[in-house]
């Protein structure tokens, strides 16, 4: 209470202990300091009340007291955060960067086996062209030699036909006639 307040001295009512540090933090000394006010007394016709002004400055120096160390828990927390939030970062930037890799990885195989796929195309057109060309010249060497081979044999056939017409002729010859008796 306020001492130069009216009713308050030694006839006034009793002021009340003052609070003991609180275990809460700041949150529960705001909390504190928020039901002092709204358990004071009211001044008749005004909107101003009597608080315990031991009460309140009290609640004030625990304040004080609590502050630097939450404020040095929360910077504390701040940059553990910050610490993981750059962990983070720079293990999503080595992510992306591997994927990427990986990425141009596939597309640079992609386009090998694609090129691969190509040539491999081309040497088996050629392969058939060169299979198709060989078949021909083989062709066309096996009707040649066939020819050749006909012409030799129609040789031997007339021969074989002038021998055997030679042979019946003397065949002919050498038999004995009969006489018609």
């Amino acid at each position: 209470m306020n001492p130069s307040a009216p009713g308050s001295g030694p006839g006034g009512p009793a002021e009340p202990a003052p609070p003991t540090v609180r275990s809460e933090g700041l949150t529960g000394i705001l909390e504190a300091l928020e039901q002092a006010v709204a358990q004071a007394r009211a001044m008749p016709m005004s909107s101003s009340v009597l608080v315990n002004r031991a009460e309140v400055m009290d609640l004030l120096a625990q304040a004080h007291a609590v502050l630097p160390t939450q404020l040095t828990e929360a910077d504390e927390v701040l940059a553990g955060a910050d610490q993981v939030l750059t962990e983070a970062r720079a293990e999503a930037e080595g992510i992306v960067t591997a994927a990427r890799r990986r990425a141009e990885e596939l597309v640079s195989t992609e386009q090998v086996v694609a090129a691969a796929e190509v040539r491999a195309r081309e040497i088996v057109a050629e392969a058939e062209s060169t299979a198709a060309s060989m078949r021909r010249e083989a062709d066309d060497y096996c009707d040649r030699r066939l020819a050749d081979f006909e012409i030799d044999l129609g040789k031997v056939v007339t021969q074989v036909q002038a021998g055997r017409a030679k042979l019946a002729g003397r065949l002919t010859e050498d038999r004995p006639r009969h006489s018609p008796s």
